[in-house]
């Protein structure tokens, strides 16, 4: 064997527990550099440094369970030392028993010492039937976890029975290996999918699945059931991007209770118009006869048989899966029947609109954009400097199936139109003529514009779809300046105890009190509040995929965009009657200069309006960065919509507090005066808590960023300096400093 050259005068086979000894004593002085040149020097000093390692872990026992970092150290440099000694690896009979002895370890073996010693001991090369061998016998031994994952870590699943793997980590809750396992392999992707899906056949006894699994340890039953399984089919199937075909029994189980929820809102709760109950109705059942014949049943349930022959011949369900009295029903229907009875609600819908808020604007006003000529004059008029813009999106609803939901209009409404964007049919037309990165080029020009300001009610769910539409704007969320989310600001709008009352009437009336209304929520809520009458949310579930839109659809549209700009103009003009500071308005509208600053100054402490974006602070020469100190010196308090920035801080040794979700904003400002601690928050609250705190006590966060940047610019701005002991040094629990 081959000694290191620097090394070359040192006496060889030196014992390798002296050499573990010397190891321990410079770890525990945390004197890094020198121990990862005494683990150099001294394995380039073993007579045979792979038994050697092998040695130490033998009589040791710190290594197993979670691990010990002495042994990555260890582990990774003889990796080092390894590459710059090619000749050290051996092979043959020598190799092999070194292969056995350290199979042997394996189970016992923290996750990140796997790596290291397959890659030292080269089992990658190991014999693949010895590997599977040995993998069986651990998992006859009930240790099922820890041959999963040695099987991962060798690539061994090709060769196994992924039902037999993989049915003990589901009955022991361990459904991420499970994923893991069959992450890389699309056959054993959808075989695992089958059989998932066998055991979601009604028919199907599960208790068949835990029985030769009596006794097993970890065992969680409320963990293991239909409905378990159900979402994890769903998740695996959007993750491997698997055709749901395969799974029939899960997608007819997820399409029965759509049509339970379809019955519920059309016959029970009364919210969903006759158009929309029908398109949902048709679109899932199909051509299904199992789903058919669950449909028959229900409108048996909630119709006469007139009503149920009426709709299963709108449905399109088969007359020999029909009842005698529904057949009969049937052959007597005329045309004229239908159209009654759509007159009849379609003058109940238009009594009812009185009771809602309406759009102030002509309906001429209202433009419905599917070329790419009619969009540039859309286009002309909202990419203006100082435009406010209020933005809305619509979507098919999925009813629990698989995937995001992709975007069917885009509203973008101005003081005295709206332009609603039929999205599918502009993309595809911009595909078929080979710009397809017009259409996005645009959407981005008007996200990223500071100089524009855009206003949306949940605006981070959007876009999240948007992205899903189109690949092309999957990084809008991260570029958007210049938008407010009045989701946020509602949540900080201080609401009286009565002021859920809808017509004199508390949520907890029935909705046949209100005549058939349900109590207001989200937007329709916030209209209400502060333009005196809620949306009309009767076309929330509308199909909006369908072409052509319904007139209601289309109204429904335009106000969900134009009222954002009601409801903004309110607000900025008299924030105090909203329980608002007068000092917010500034913050509500957004003044920005038309071209963004190039570089934020962290040490001068600036507002973001509710959706991050940043504000012009007063003009004030920057002052003197603070003196460095320690993370153990530094206490904040995060509030509540932080709680990542704060577990983050927490890992660099921050004193930090964290506010429950439930906690009023206030509480932050409370516990800042008695401890003492920075409150880091963002947003609206800021304009609130700075003035109940003393200068400089109180930040405003980016809440666009990630934590990791959140964190950096906290840092960066109060001059902390954090070591490598900092890192860990506190309980992520309850935040106290580790011994």
């Amino acid at each position: 064997m081959n000694q290191d050259s620097n090394s070359s005068d040192q006496p060889t086979g030196q014992d390798p527990l002296v050499l573990l000894k010397t190891l321990r004593l410079l770890w525990t002085k945390q004197e890094l550099g020198k121990l990862k040149e005494e683990i150099r020097r001294g394995f380039a000093r073993l007579e045979d440094p792979l038994a050697g390692l092998l040695a130490m872990l033998e009589s040791s026992s710190d290594w197993k369970g979670k691990g010990h970092s002495l042994w990555y150290c260890i582990t990774t440099e003889l990796q080092l030392w390894m590459k710059a000694h090619p000749a050290v690896p051996q092979s043959g009979t020598k190799l092999k028993k070194l292969q056995a002895r350290v199979l042997g370890m394996l189970s016992q073996c923290p996750a990140n010492l796997l790596d290291p010693l397959m890659s030292i001991y080269q089992l990658h090369t190991a014999d693949r039937n010895y590997l599977l061998e040995h993998v069986s016998h651990l998992y006859l031994q009930g240790n099922y976890k820890e041959a999963a994952m040695l099987s991962i870590k060798l690539k061994l699943q090709p060769d196994q029975d992924v039902e037999k793997m993989c049915t003990p980590l589901l009955l022991q809750d361990k459904a991420n290996v499970v994923e893991e396992y069959v992450a890389e392999y699309p056959e054993l992707q959808r075989k695992l999918l089958h059989t998932l899906d066998t055991w979601c056949e009604p028919s199907f006894n599960i208790r068949d699945i835990i029985r030769p699994y009596q006794g097993l340890s970890n065992y969680k039953p409320d963990k293991f059931n239909r409905r378990v399984l159900s979402k994890l089919i769903f998740r695996l199937l959007e993750r491997f991007n698997v055709d749901s075909a395969l799974c029939p029994n899960v997608i007819n189980q997820r399409h029965l209770r759509t049509l339970n929820y379809l019955f519920y809102k059309r016959f029970v709760e009364k919210t969903m118009t006759e158009e929309n109950w029908a398109d949902h109705i048709q679109s899932t059942v199909g051509e299904n006869r199992w789903l058919q014949g669950h449909l028959v049943q229900s409108l048996l349930r909630h119709c006469d048989a007139r009503g149920a022959a009426r709709w299963a011949r709108h449905c399109q369900v088969p007359p020999e899966m029909l009842p005698h009295a529904v057949a009969e029903e049937l052959q007597k229907l005329h045309i004229q029947d239908r159209v009654g009875e759509v007159t009849k609600a379609d003058n109940y819908e238009a009594s009812k609109k009185k009771d809602y808020y309406q759009l102030p604007i002509p309906r001429e006003n209202i433009h419905f954009l599917q070329t790419w000529e009619e969009t540039l004059q859309c286009w002309e008029k909202v990419l203006q400097a100082g435009q406010v813009v209020g933005v809305d999106m619509e979507w098919k609803p999925s009813f629990g199936m698989v995937g995001k939901p992709r975007v069917a209009l885009l509203q973008l409404a101005l003081k005295d139109e709206v332009f609603l964007l039929d999205l599918p049919r502009l993309l595809e037309q911009a595909e078929a003529e080979g710009e397809k990165e017009k259409l996005p080029h645009f959407i981005q020009m008007l996200f990223s514009d500071a100089a524009i300001t855009k206003l949306g009610y949940g605006m981070s769910g959007d876009l999240s779809s948007l992205a899903a539409t189109c690949s092309a704007l999957k990084d809008t969320e991260k570029q958007m300046q210049g938008v407010v989310d009045l989701l946020a600001v509602d949540k900080q709008l201080q609401w009286g105890k009565d002021s859920r009352k809808v017509d004199g009437l508390s949520p907890e009336h029935s909705h046949e009190e209100r005549g058939g209304r349900q109590p207001e929520k989200g937007l329709s809520l916030l209209v209400q509040h502060v333009l005196g009458k809620p949306l009309d949310k009767t076309e929330r579930l509308s199909n909006w995929e369908k072409r052509p839109l319904r007139e209601e659809q289309i109204l429904y549209a335009a106000s969900d965009a134009y009222c954002l700009l009601e409801i903004y103009e309110r607000l900025c003009k008299d924030p105090e009657s909203f329980g608002l500071g007068s000092d917010l308005t500034e913050s509500l509208v957004g003044k920005q200069s038309k071209k963004p600053r190039a570089k934020k100054q962290l040490n001068k402490q600036e507002a973001p309006s509710p959706s991050g974006q940043e504000l012009q602070g007063p003009s004030t020469e920057p002052s003197r960065p603070p003196a460095p100190i320690s993370p153990q010196e530094f206490s904040v308090v995060c509030d509540n919509m932080l709680q990542g920035l704060g577990r983050y801080l927490r890992c660099l040794g921050v004193d930090v507090r964290l506010l429950d979700n439930e906690d009023d904003h206030r509480k932050a400002a409370e516990i800042a005066r008695q401890e003492g601690r920075v409150i880091l928050t963002s947003g609206l609250p800021y304009q609130t808590l700075r003035s109940q705190v003393g200068e400089g006590r109180c930040f405003s966060v980016n809440c666009s960023q990630k934590a990791k940047e959140q964190a950096l610019q906290v840092l960066k701005h109060f001059n902390v300096q954090v070591s490598l002991g900092d890192i860990f040094s506190r309980c992520q629990v309850q935040g106290c400093h580790l011994p």
